[in-house]
């Protein structure tokens, strides 16, 4: 990793919020979330998701879940007062949210979108989640994971 800050970064840092950067090795591929927790040697339960959806009505929503667990889309609905909700197609995530996929982080996308976050973060102090760029998270206090993203905590998962 650079010395460069992420745009997450950047958030934190003008808001004051305390973070610890965890930088992990990305030049094997693997970069899915239990594969990135094993590599940081911190529990998976610790290490969370960003999911960035699309409404019926072409609403984006954005959810943080464990890295373990699905998205339960039933329930993302019902959340969000639509009909269906859907994962957004891999290609637009940037445009939406100025992150690639596998450096998607909840905090700092370039429009602010509905967040949701799991349940499950409500239960552990400090949450680790994308910093903005492959081979980058961020450790911070859920409350202010909450806080900066201005989300709500819901059952999320199947």
């Amino acid at each position: 990793m650079g010395k460069e800050k992420t745009n997450a970064m950047r958030v934190l840092d003008q808001k004051m919020i305390p973070y610890h950067v965890i930088a992990y090795d990305s030049e094997d591929g693997k970069i899915d979330g239990i594969s990135v927790a094993q590599k940081i040697g911190k529990d998976p339960q610790l290490v969370y998701k960003t999911l960035v959806t699309q409404g019926t009505s072409g609403n984006i929503y954005v959810f943080v879940i464990p890295v373990e667990s699905v998205l339960d889309l039933k329930k993302a609905a019902k959340i969000t007062g639509e009909k269906n909700v859907a994962l957004v197609p891999m290609k637009d995530i940037q445009k939406l949210t100025g992150y690639i996929r596998g450096g998607c982080s909840p905090i700092g996308m370039i429009k602010h979108y509905p967040t949701f976050i799991d349940a499950s973060a409500s239960q552990i102090e400090h949450i680790i989640v994308s910093g903005g760029q492959i081979g980058v998270l961020i450790e911070l206090r859920v409350k202010d994971l909450q806080s900066v993203t201005e989300a709500t905590f819901h059952e999320l998962v199947k």
